[in-house]
């Protein structure tokens, strides 16, 4: 609606509808407002589940309401927070069914800070906070490693240095590359897929992950959220190599191990040969040593044993002993026929014993025993007039039949 056909509708009232588009049309049809920069502090901030975003800019005199919708708000490299100042890009117009006005969003920057910074910060501040840095969780990086696994591009520096370092330092160990993108959107997905793939062979011992330095933007593949969970996930030690010494990323602090630079990997994931070799070497040379001492001190162990009396005179040694046994001998023969003398004499005590409570003692006093078919007989019940009975006296026995047995 233009102005000629507002000043024909002042003759008669205006629909609120109709109030309101006109004031829209003025707001889209200004210039400064279709393209313009704000600056102010995010509150009241809300994601909605279509993936828009609603929020006020606010600053200490007054406040602006603002919407980005889904579109935008996916190129956003950062997590807007209520408290956060940013700076808005966009335009300002009328929501005509409410007839308030608002700032549409086209893009969004941290003030003071780049986006990709904060969204870093942001990202390693959360991973930290839940416990995907912490020491507990880092796998051993193998000292002898047999084989090596190594993603980042083929054509790099960063391949070269690597592999000029471990051909000289440590030639024995295989070298697997993975040949991965490193910079660009495409590049965090290929770098999960060479973890993925290492991981999952079981074909190397160690992997190390890199490139060459660059800014926040070239780096940043290497700050993505997927990769730093497939690494903290992966079985194989994964040690990072992430541009120069200064330069720092999220797979930094995630990896079993961080090294400032790819060459500087590639030293830290295997021994030196050199040193090896000279370790071996020196050991060598001190169990020599070693040895040699052993056999000298054994030597002369020897020679003090050999001149020691019990060797020189073994007869001097064993004559006080010899002695000592003949007498010990002596002692033990008087002793024993002591024993013996004694034990006789008891015996011959115990035998006359025996011999006094023995029958044929008895029968030799004049005394017989009766005895009727084997059984002795103890009184006259036991026998009857013509029974046989056997009568054993001193010298013999008699054989005889009962003939009268007297009442008494």
């Amino acid at each position: 609606m233009d102005i000629s056909g507002l000043r024909e509708r002042q003759q008669g009232p205006m629909s609120v509808s109709e109030l309101n588009s006109y004031i829209k049309n003025m707001f889209d049809s200004s210039r400064m407002l279709s393209a313009i920069s704000v600056v102010g502090e995010i509150s009241n901030f809300k994601s909605h589940r279509t993936g828009h975003l609603y929020f006020s800019v606010k600053d200490a005199e007054g406040q602006l309401r603002a919407v980005m919708f889904r579109s935008a708000a996916q190129g956003l490299k950062f997590k807007p927070e209520n408290g956060m100042r940013v700076i808005l890009r966009g335009s300002v117009s009328v929501f005509v069914r409410d007839g308030t006005y608002q700032m549409y969003v086209s893009s969004m920057q941290p003030d003071g800070v780049g986006s990709l910074y904060l969204a870093y910060e942001q990202l390693k501040e959360r991973l930290s906070a839940e416990g995907l840095f912490d020491e507990s969780y880092k796998r051993p990086i193998p000292r002898f490693p047999e084989r090596i696994g190594v993603v980042t591009s083929p054509t790099g520096a960063a391949v070269r240095d690597i592999i000029n370092v471990l051909r000289r330092r440590y030639p024995l160990a295989k070298v697997y590359i993975y040949p991965a993108l490193v910079q660009g959107a495409s590049a965090e997905p290929s770098l999960i897929k060479g973890i993925d793939f290492f991981d999952k062979s079981r074909l190397v011992d160690v992997v190390i992950i890199g490139r060459g330095g660059g800014s926040i933007e070239d780096l940043w593949a290497f700050n993505g959220e997927g990769l730093a969970r497939r690494i903290f996930s992966a079985t194989v030690p994964v040690i990072s190599a992430v541009g120069h010494e200064t330069d720092f990323t999220i797979c930094d602090f995630v990896s079993d191990l961080r090294a400032p630079t790819p060459s500087a990997a590639a030293e830290l994931a295997t021994p030196d040969i050199r040193e090896l070799r000279n370790g071996v070497l020196d050991y060598s040379d001190r169990c020599d040593r070693a040895l040699l001492r052993t056999v000298e001190r054994m030597g002369e162990r020897l020679q003090r044993l050999t001149e020691r009396r019990v060797i020189k005179s073994p007869d001097a040694i064993l004559e006080p002993h010899k002695i000592r046994l003949d007498s010990l001998k002596g002692d033990a023969k008087a002793a024993f026929s002591a024993i013996t003398s004694d034990a006789r004499i008891r015996m011959a005590g115990l035998v006359g014993q025996v011999e006094a409570l023995s029958p044929l003692s008895v029968l030799s006093r004049g005394y017989s025993v009766v005895s009727k078919g084997g059984e002795l007989v103890r009184n006259k019940t036991q026998v009857a007039i013509g029974d046989s009975i056997t009568i054993r006296l001193k010298d013999g026995r008699i054989s005889a039949e009962v003939t009268d047995v007297p009442e008494d």
